[in-house]
C-alpha cells in the first residue's frame, strides 16, 4: 500500500439540487480521507453552481483507498442540509500519480444531484532502506573521547 500525500484540488460544482426554498443555498464540502477531515469555505449565496478553487492535503498511509466528499448547505437558523455525496476510489490515482480535474456525480439517496469537479495528485513517500545508525549519526560521525 502506498504512503505519501494526497493533494485535492476542489474546483467547482454544477447543477446541485438547491435545498433552500426561498433563497440560494450556501454550499461547502467536507472532505474525508480515512480519519482525516477538512472543510472547504462556505460559498455564501452561490446556489447550485458554487466555485471553490481550493487545495487540500491529506497524509496517506496503510489502508487508505478512497476520498469522500460530502456537499452541505450551510444554514444559520437550523442544522446544515446534506446536498449529496461522492466517493472517489484512489487505486487508479496510486498507479498514475495524478488525475486531472474530473467531474464526479453527486448522489443522495441513490439519486443524481449534480456534479463536482476535483483534481487529484498523489506524491509517494520514499521509504528509507537505510539502517538506523545512519539516521542517528552512525559510526562515521562518532569519535573517541579520551
Amino acid at each position: 500500500m502506498p504512503q505519501g500525500t494526497l493533494e485535492v484540488f476542489l474546483e467547482y460544482a454544477k447543477g446541485l439540487e438547491n435545498t433552500d426554498f426561498l433563497s440560494n443555498m450556501d454550499p461547502y464540502v467536507i472532505l474525508t480521507c480515512r480519519t482525516q477531515e477538512q472543510k472547504s469555505s462556505v460559498q455564501t449565496d452561490k446556489g447550485s453552481n458554487p466555485k471553490w478553487n481550493e487545495n487540500f492535503i491529506f497524509n496517506v498511509s496503510e489502508g487508505v483507498n478512497e476520498l469522500r466528499l460530502k456537499i452541505m448547505d450551510s444554514d444559520s437558523m437550523s442544522a446544515d442540509d446534506i446536498v449529496g455525496e461522492v466517493t472517489i476510489t484512489l487505486d487508479d490515482l496510486f498507479k498514475a500519480g495524478s488525475i486531472p480535474p474530473t467531474s464526479y456525480n453527486v448522489v443522495k439517496d441513490d439519486r443524481y444531484c449534480g456534479e463536482i469537479r476535483v483534481g487529484l495528485i498523489f506524491k509517494r513517500q520514499e521509504r528509507r532502506e537505510r539502517g538506523m545508525e545512519e539516521d542517528f549519526g552512525g559510526w562515521k560521525e562518532s569519535r573517541c573521547i579520551d
